[in-house]
């Protein structure tokens, strides 16, 4: 879900990380009584998670009291503990940006002597690229701390559905919960508000005729009425352009501050809406009105006030958690995730001063515990006015190039193994959309059983987003290749990222290869009224860029109508 592509040995900082600080709190801290957490290993530089259940009822049972005890004590304080978090959150992202990395002097500063602070631009490195690691590792706790817990009340409602209403859809499930203005739409929104100024303030022309962000700018500021235009959009910036164009997990997915190609092109998309004097807004209010109405239905097919009572207490906590469950994203992978990678790219610009690098992201290419030799290396030569001896980095760096590239030629398959027989933890079911009929469904395409070949037939996959859609397929890939989906027509993509939303607004419907019920595309497509399937497995490797294809979000079946 998080490492569609080759992980970069830098980049393994983030699924190690998660490997230690998810598991714990899904083991050591709650106890959640059926999961034991979620392994992972990487595969042809490909990361591939299994969740591990217990299914030994003795088990499970001895791990209900401690589980009711330590997770019933955050339910029950959950709105001051999520505003707390929010406080630690913030706090982490500003320790974070706070770290400086600076070239290496040819000379010690007179400030070091006259300071008398006894260390120096050597030390300096070191101490703060140890303090970059631990601010990660740190947002990773935070990112952990309620998210399991979120999920878990998400899947308890679930369960209750499902067994008081035999055979609801999951989307209806779902629909019960969502509705709720959380962050991950923000950004999205503050294009809609810069889209409706660019035209209140004539200077939609700038934007509409120049696909150049930067060229745009100019356009705008040479404008009457620019600058007050710009003084919205530098507002805008911070912190809602800290969105990454990918889950955040990986360097390579810059935010829209670092590129602003994305937002820019969003823009455009409103702008064009907005003179055709359509609505741009998200259907908010019908979403809160049918919500209302499928709880209202459905609670009235329980048979005692009992039951009522019961479906409205799972009801209300899912409820609770939801917007945490979603708006962690934008504290963790979007905003301190996309600063992270940038402060990397600082130290990385250190090497490249001295002679150790080529390039400042070659940095992405060395392990984290790597760059702690490189620096050693590096601070040596400069301590004793040495020549820099970082030749075998960079020779080991361009080695690593031409295997990564060799990496991304492989297809992987979406499982490997033996599927478990039950898969119970809660994130991997509800986000990832990983259910043991899935995989089993995946196994046997990959087999040749189940699916057809490239470009024909039917997928199955979770009907995310509800009705039925048929348009071009666009494939999408990478975040590149944005630029190419037109109006009308059906995204086919690996997964979606959240600032992936303005899309959304031009497209019929979606699909993609990985994802659950309470994924990203799933949430985004329900929110603005589009059908969707996701969890495919095979979507981009199975539909062909221009085919005509039905998505039906009702049954969740992609049917490719030309070959």
């Amino acid at each position: 879900m998080h490492n569609p592509e080759p992980v970069y040995p830098f980049d393994t900082i983030m699924p190690e990380s998660w490997w230690v600080m998810l598991n714990q709190f899904l083991t050591r801290v709650w106890p959640v009584p059926p999961a034991l957490g979620i392994d992972q290993r990487i595969v042809n530089g490909y990361l591939y998670v299994s969740p591990t259940a217990i299914t030994d009822e003795a088990v499970i049972e001895a791990r209900v009291p401690q589980f009711l005890e330590r997770a019933g004590y955050y339910y029950e304080n959950w709105d001051e503990i999520y505003e707390h978090w929010i406080e630690k959150a913030e706090d982490c992202i500003r320790r974070l940006r706070a770290i400086e990395f600076d070239p290496l002097p040819e000379m010690e500063p007179m400030e070091t002597v006259t300071s008398r602070r006894g260390t120096t631009s050597a030390w300096d490195l070191i101490a703060r690229y140890d303090r970059l690691l631990e601010n990660m590792h740190e947002m990773a706790c935070y990112h952990f701390e309620l998210h399991m817990l979120g999920y878990g009340a998400l899947m308890t409602f679930s369960d209750f559905c499902k067994n008081a209403f035999p055979g609801i859809p999951d989307q209806t499930i779902a629909k019960m919960v969502g509705g709720v203005d959380i962050l991950f739409f923000r950004p999205d929104d503050e294009l809609r508000k810069l889209a409706r100024l660019a035209l209140e303030l004539g200077v939609d022309d700038a934007l509409v005729d120049n696909e150049d962000p930067q060229r745009a700018l100019s356009a705008i500021s040479d404008a009457p009425n620019g600058e007050q235009w710009l003084d919205a959009f530098e507002g805008a910036k911070e912190p809602w352009f800290w969105f990454s164009t990918g889950p955040g997990y990986c360097h390579q997915h810059r935010a829209w501050i670092d590129d602003l190609t994305v937002p820019f092109s969003a823009i455009r998309g409103y702008l064009e809406k907005l003179r055709e004097g359509a609505n741009i807004d998200r259907p908010l209010a019908e979403i809160l009105s049918e919500r209302e109405r499928i709880v209202n239905e459905y609670s009235e097919l329980l048979p005692t006030d009992n039951d009522r009572d019961a479906f409205r207490q799972v009801l209300d906590l899912a409820r609770k958690v939801y917007p945490l469950v979603e708006n962690h994203n934008f504290y963790v992978e979007h905003w301190h995730h996309s600063i992270f990678w940038n402060k990397v790219r600082d130290l990385g610009a250190v090497f490249e001063a001295f002679g150790y690098l080529t390039d400042s992201d070659d940095i992405f290419f060395l392990h984290r515990y790597e760059v702690h030799q490189a620096l050693y290396d590096m601070l040596t030569g400069w301590a004793t006015t040495n020549p820099a001896r970082g030749g075998h980095w960079r020779e080991e760096v361009e080695v690593r190039k031409q295997i990564l590239d060799k990496l991304r030629s492989w297809a992987p398959p979406p499982a490997l193994g033996k599927p478990p027989e039950a898969v119970t933890e809660a994130a991997t079911v509800m986000l990832w959309g990983i259910t043991t009929d899935m995989v089993e469904q995946w196994l046997g395409a990959q087999d040749g059983h189940g699916e057809d070949g490239p470009g024909r037939g039917e997928l199955h996959g979770f009907a995310a987003s509800p009705g039925v859609a048929e348009g071009l397929a666009r494939v999408i890939t990478s975040v590149d290749q944005l630029a190419r989906v037109r109006s009308g027509e059906i995204l086919v993509c690996p997964i979606t990222a959240p600032s992936w939303a303005p899309v959304f607004s031009r497209i019929q419907g979606a699909v993609s290869d990985i994802g659950g019920i309470m994924s990203h595309a799933a949430i985004i497509s329900r929110e603005y009224g589009l059908p969707a399937v996701v969890g495919t497995g095979f979507g981009t490797k199975r539909i062909l860029d221009g085919q005509r294809v039905r998505v039906d979000g009702n049954s969740g079946v992609v049917t490719v109508l030309d070959t």
